[in-house]
């Protein structure tokens, strides 16, 4: 029994060390990612959260290092594929969607771009991101899309139950505390139309500094100095699984959990799928993904295997 366990630990190890690699390529030895792994994975204890500098990301030389990276051919696009493709199970035709922290917009440019038929409206706290979410929706033509000044923990200028799908990703973590998150669960749940659809994705906050140093660090190279920084400071501000574990009931019914296998490195919470995602958003999608240089579609796929262990079932875009 024991051989058996062990067996599957080191089956669960693989799998997580080629879904961690999530740039375009390693510039650490892959022996070095297994060793932080292992240690994540036996560790017990959790370090204490660091918060971000500050709530909002304002400064233009942060926008463009970030906007960049997360552009379709940028060195994060997989992981932003990866979002819109699940985002694509939950929204309808007619939907009101709500980005929160919408950042530069480009993860919210992607999904209205594969819904035009739903209407989106960004919300974020700094006055430069969304210039230059302005200038990218602007560039891309799309009409679907609308953008606001707004606190994610207050947002007053929303109605209750006026939207039909809340988004937000790779943002929570520049929430000062626990307590902001939960005000942001609950505005979340304030707004949600009775049946609405949450999908919300972030960092989780790793067990060990020095396996933040390194996830942040091995692809400096490719993704330059400012971005590195600040991924490193995303990674210490993370919020535990824990606590998202204990805002989850804020949300409503229906909306699960699924944290990376092993070491945390990205959070899911999302409610279940609506329907298929539609044939023409699907082709799409698919376009998108081979697009993609060999090694980030090796990723997506690599991620889709990690959260299947999490029972999570993210469609395939190679088929």
């Amino acid at each position: 029994t024991q051989h058996s366990a062990l067996s599957t630990q080191h089956s669960a190890l693989s799998t997580q060390h080629s879904a961690l690699s999530t740039q375009h390529s390693n510039t650490m030895p892959d022996l070095t990612l297994l060793k932080h792994l292992v240690c994540e994975a036996f560790s017990r204890t959790t370090p204490p959260r660091e918060p971000e500098p500050s709530m909002l990301m304002d400064d233009p030389a942060q926008v463009a290092a970030f906007a960049r990276a997360g552009r379709e051919d940028g060195v994060i696009g997989q992981i932003y594929l990866l979002n819109s493709v699940q985002l694509c199970e939950l929204i309808r035709p007619g939907d009101a969607v709500v980005d929160l922290a919408c950042g530069p917009a480009t993860q919210l440019a992607q999904v209205a771009r594969l819904n035009p038929q739903a209407d989106f409206l960004g919300v974020d706290l700094a006055p430069s991101m969304l210039a230059d979410a302005q200038t990218h929706i602007a560039t891309l033509g799309l009409s679907n899309v609308r953008l606001a000044l707004g606190d994610i923990t207050q947002l007053t200028a929303l109605a209750d139950a006026s939207a039909d799908v809340v988004m937000s990703t790779f943002s929570l973590h520049h929430l000062p505390d626990a307590a902001a998150l939960a005000r942001c669960f609950a505005e979340v749940r304030r707004i949600l139309k009775p049946g609405g659809r949450v999908y919300l994705s972030d960092f989780g906050r790793l067990k060990r500094a020095a396996t933040m140093h390194f996830m942040a660090h091995r692809s400096a190279a490719e993704q330059g100095a400012l971005f590195t920084t600040d991924y490193h400071n995303s990674l210490r501000a993370a919020f535990a699984v824990a606590e998202f574990r204990a805002a989850l009931p804020l949300l409503g019914a229906g909306v699960r959990l699924y944290p990376s296998p092993l070491a945390p490195f990205m959070v899911i919470i999302r409610s279940a799928a609506l329907h298929p995602v539609p044939a023409a958003a699907h082709a799409s999608l698919r376009t998108l993904w081979r697009a993609l240089p060999a090694a980030q579609q090796g990723d997506f796929e690599e991620l889709r295997d990690c959260f299947k262990m999490k029972f999570l079932a993210i469609p395939a875009l190679h088929k």
